[in-house]
């Protein structure tokens, strides 16, 4: 085992953010919404039909090279292929010759999906169905980043999966995580977080619910669902009783990476800012592994990391975790 200073050797490791952007929450909002974003991915879309009669979109890149590898991203809740740190990994894969692949999770792809269902952040069964498919079309194991719950589910299902891994992916990378989900959830339910993050993140996630209780009647109280002004309480009502979970502690319980890291067994970097305001510090694993490297510098943010000269540009964060995964893969 390593300890967390020894796992930090390189990478954003000793990442300062700019001067003019100082704290964890400007280093999460200012990236999103008005550093220099890279150029619109002329991304083309494909629907897969799942097992349980539903479909999943998934959006790619295509490069001059058939053969080049593939980078694979899992988008983090109420995401897409349009969001800013989506279009910086394109923009990072187009530059080096690779294809990218962008698999939408049930619901965030512009349509709702049709199963009685959506997402959740160990919904690492689904993650092995998508990661199978993907494998299919390409030519060496992939290179998958996770973003914030996609990261959660990405290691859970490493995790899951164990040595059988490695027939898929040759490197993995969780990028703010919340590795315990109770953490960051009880982080997001509190003060500024709760009056910005979780109303900007049930503005969207309540109306998706209800359409879904419009296509199957019955599957949720929805005077209970109305009255929720948490991610905890919409958890209870909707997100934990449509995917098999008793309640919102047994669903982030359950669901939490963190308790087993220890079980992966391909390359995976983790990295996670001490100022993100949806993780908190003292909830970031200690120790990595032989697997697994910790990176945890104090700024960055949640999925922020910017770089340059006001307004800043985005391509920090694709730069380092790809130049990882490049010397860390097959």
């Amino acid at each position: 085992m390593a300890d967390v200073a020894s796992s930090h050797a390189t990478g954003l490791s000793g990442w300062r953010a700019p001067r003019w952007l100082p704290g964890g929450n400007a280093q999460t909002i200012w990236p999103a919404l008005w550093s220099r974003r890279p150029p619109d991915a002329p991304w083309r879309r494909e629907r897969w039909d799942t097992p349980d009669g539903d479909f999943v979109d998934v959006d790619w890149l295509d490069g001059a090279d058939a053969l080049a590898p593939l980078l694979v991203l899992l988008h983090g809740l109420e995401s897409s292929s349009r969001s800013h740190y989506a279009l910086a990994f394109a923009h990072w894969a187009q530059r080096a010759g690779w294809r990218v692949a962008v698999p939408h999770w049930r619901g965030c792809s512009g349509e709702l999906n049709l199963a009685p269902r959506a997402y959740h952040s160990g919904d690492f069964e689904e993650v092995a169905w998508m990661l199978q498919r993907l494998r299919e079309h390409a030519s060496a194991p992939l290179h998958v980043v996770g973003v914030s719950l996609g990261g959660n589910a990405l290691l859970r299902w490493a995790a899951e999966a164990g040595d059988r891994a490695g027939a898929l992916v040759g490197t993995l990378a969780a990028v703010s995580a919340p590795l315990d989900l109770a953490a960051g959830g009880r982080a997001i339910d509190r003060g500024f977080n709760r009056r910005v993050y979780a109303r900007m993140f049930l503005r969207t996630m309540k109306p998706k619910a209800l359409a879904k209780l419009a296509q199957h009647p019955g599957l949720f109280d929805r005077e209970r669902l109305l009255a929720a002004r948490t991610l905890y309480e919409f958890d209870n009502v909707f997100t934990a009783p449509l995917h098999g979970f008793r309640d919102t502690d047994d669903y982030w319980t359950r669901a939490s990476a963190k308790p087993h890291l220890a079980r992966i067994r391909v390359p995976t970097l983790a990295l996670n800012a001490r100022n993100d305001p949806f993780v908190p510090a003292t909830s970031l694993p200690r120790l990595g592994s032989a697997f697994v490297t910790l990176w945890q510098p104090a700024h960055g943010g949640h999925v922020g990391f910017p770089g340059g000269t006001f307004p800043g540009h985005l391509m920090t964060l694709p730069d380092a975790v790809m130049g990882w995964m490049r010397s860390h893969g097959p």
